[in-house]
């Protein structure tokens, strides 16, 4: 019966400091920046100092920037909300810090509560609402960083029946 362990015959990992993999300085695997996403979020040192409200538009804030990524916060008071969009060539971490925030999809409707973390690729559509009515304050991470937001047509107007067309009217003919 061989006894020896994976430990005897490799040694000690932290003796061949050669084998280990140096820390990285900025996260680069969408693992790594939901992670970031998690740590900014569990120190409310970092981002409640920062915090403010927009009654009249949506306030964000940038947090952080690094070698191709952003991070903002962003309050929401009742009833603001994105509009339909997605985020061009970024991809994205989005946490929900307070409050609940609603986000919809083709796919259907979702409540973030605080603590939700949604991660997203490169055109991923929604929209996203405080559909509450206490404020709200998310995190976003956008890698790369954000340089575009096209806004799409509403979920509403998607789904909306076509009404058919309207017979001219002859001339002279009165509508009421």
């Amino acid at each position: 019966m061989n006894m020896d362990s994976d430990l005897q015959i490799a040694g000690d990992i932290l003796e061949v400091p050669h084998l280990l993999q140096p820390e990285r300085a900025h996260p680069r695997t969408v693992a790594e920046f939901a992670g970031l996403a998690r740590s900014i979020a569990d120190d409310r040192a970092q981002w409640a100092p920062y915090v403010e409200y927009d009654a009249t538009t949506r306030w964000y804030h940038r947090l952080r920037t690094g070698p191709g990524y952003e991070v903002w916060l962003l309050s929401w008071v009742p009833g603001q909300g994105s509009g339909l969009h997605d985020h061009g060539v970024s991809s994205g971490v989005l946490t929900v810090l307070e409050g609940e925030l609603t986000e919809r999809t083709e796919r259907g409707t979702r409540t973030l509560a605080p603590g939700t973390e949604r991660v997203f690729a490169p055109g991923y559509v929604h929209e996203v609402v405080n559909d509450s009515l206490e404020p709200a304050v998310s995190l976003h991470v956008y890698f790369p960083g954000l340089t575009e937001m096209p806004m799409h047509e509403s979920l509403q107007a998607q789904c909306a029946p076509v009404a058919p067309p309207l017979a001219p009217l002859a001339p002279g003919a009165v509508v009421g």
